[in-house]
């Protein structure tokens, strides 16, 4: 158990959107400190988005993370020697950060394209409801419902 608290770092608005969360998906999407890469590859999948959608890329992007964000998930909890998935409500800050790994991890998956249009396209897949990080939040959800029956075990 931690004996101090820690403080939340605070991540500074990207520059072209001045939106957080935006910031925040740069740095998930980033590999080995390779920022300025990242940043590319958003805002050219966020340029797609424009041009495909005609509406704002700032918008699809809200919809799909809205789309993509779990309400419960199991978590494990050993109790008398058996192990049980335990399903639990998912705070707000971790529903967003879950939301945004599995759409990176989407994109990732498809093969062929470059990472910009795959991006694209699986944000475009989310924001309708459709898409791999869509249907992997349905079958989180799915499995906390099959395990409602030891809800009472999480406290």
């Amino acid at each position: 158990m931690p004996r101090k608290k820690i403080a939340k770092r605070i991540i500074p608005p990207d520059p072209v959107y001045n939106d957080t969360k935006v910031a925040k998906f740069i740095n998930q999407v980033m590999r080995r400190g390779k920022k300025s890469i990242a940043r590319k590859i958003v805002y050219s999948a966020f340029d797609i988005i424009k041009k495909k959608t005609k509406k704002e890329p700032l918008e699809v992007f809200e919809g799909a993370l809205k789309n993509a964000a779990p309400l419960v998930e199991v978590r494990s909890r050993r109790i008398g020697g058996a192990t049980y998935q335990v399903p639990r409500e998912v705070r707000g800050e971790r529903q967003i950060t879950l939301a945004m790994r599995w759409l990176i991890q989407a994109a990732k998956t498809k093969k062929g394209k470059a990472m910009k249009e795959k991006l694209a396209a699986e944000l475009l897949d989310a924001s309708k409801n459709t898409g791999e990080a869509v249907r992997k939040k349905q079958n989180i959800h799915k499995i906390a419902e099959a395990n409602r029956a030891f809800a009472h075990f999480a406290w």
